[in-house]
């Protein structure tokens, strides 16, 4: 399933395909009863010819996206759908789960004490990876992420490694007027060197979330990434939300991201008390966001998301609203009318 012929074209040599498929061979882990999804990375410049190939391992479960081969238009592109156990705090880890899961959403994004949300920790204190793959098993869910804005990374890579591996979701650090935007940006890559050697070996990925006031934050921003971050270990988690306050385009800040774009919250500029922070809710047409992750040919999950905590049973009618109306929204996108 591996296409290897020209990057800016030059042909590649048989050599440098091997080198650049053992190097590159990535994924975004689903597990469950021991099949994989093995979902490629690479970036917008090809990693700089670091690599001087594309990867993509065949995907051994239901649903899977389509291989290179198969192309990335938007009638080729499927859309999978997860969401976030924070969605869920009040609730343990187990109910999240069973919650989700009866939702009709493939996979979760489970995260750490982010005001307060105690999931993360739950899971790593109390169940260990053999029963939160258990929880996993029973409710015929896959796990996509872990978000890790409190705590970091290093504090869970085992946990995620042991898991399979997956995405990690972070934030960057703040933006200072002060310094040129490519040097504060080629430094915080320099400083994820021991997280990425993690990654490695843990068989995981991060996905830097933009934000207001934080380095990662414009689309001059999102570009400068890009163009420096060399690593198939690193990528964006792109939120719209933050993309909108700048009045920018979000059609446009994904297709800056890319083949970089490992993580998509479904989440538009609304207060944070409110469910208008939800697709189908707000009055955000979602409808070019999918197309443009059709066009990119992103191979993570769609994440509907929204901040505040609100009663479990409100939640989850909130969230079946938003999954059948991004449901309407790809039915759309791939169709072109």
């Amino acid at each position: 399933m591996i296409v290897v012929g020209k990057v800016d074209g030059t042909a590649l040599l048989s050599s440098e395909r091997d080198k650049g498929e053992s190097i590159m061979k990535a994924r975004f882990v689903t597990v469950q009863h021991g099949d994989q999804d093995r979902l490629a990375c690479c970036s917008r410049r090809e990693f700089l010819g670091k690599t001087a190939a594309i990867a993509l391992a065949g995907a051994a479960t239901p649903g899977a996206v389509a291989s290179e081969t198969q192309g990335t238009g938007p009638s080729r592109w499927t859309m999978r759908l997860s969401t976030s156990s924070i969605h869920f705090m009040a609730l343990r880890i187990e109910e999240a789960c069973a919650r989700i899961a009866r939702l009709g959403f493939e996979a979760i994004d489970i995260w750490s004490a982010h005001a307060g949300c105690p999931h993360l920790d739950d899971v790593q204190k109390r169940l260990g990876a053999g029963g939160l793959r258990r929880i996993l098993e029973k409710n015929n869910l896959k796990l996509f992420s872990f978000s890790v804005y409190r705590g970091g990374y290093p504090r869970y890579a085992k946990l995620l490694g042991q898991l399979g591996g997956g995405v990690a979701v972070r934030g960057s650090t703040r933006f200072d007027k002060g310094q040129p935007l490519t040097v504060q940006m080629r430094k915080f890559l320099e400083s994820l060197k021991p997280e990425i050697e993690l990654a490695e070996k843990y068989d995981s990925y991060l996905a830097i979330e933009n934000h207001g006031h934080a380095l990662l934050n414009t689309l001059d921003s999102l570009k400068a990434f890009v163009d420096l971050n060399q690593s198939p270990r690193v990528g964006i988690a792109l939120a719209p939300f933050h993309v909108q306050r700048l009045k920018a385009s979000v059609v446009e800040a994904i297709r800056i991201s890319g083949r970089q774009l490992f993580f998509f919250y479904a989440w538009q500029r609304a207060s944070t008390k409110s469910f208008n922070q939800l697709p189908g809710h707000g009055p955000t047409d979602f409808t070019p966001w999918i197309a443009a992750l059709a066009e990119v040919g992103y191979r993570g999950y769609v994440n509907p998301f929204m901040h505040g905590e609100v009663e479990p049973d409100k939640m989850s009618a909130a969230l079946a609203k938003a999954k059948t109306y991004l449901e309407s929204c790809y039915r759309r996108a791939v169709s072109g009318s």
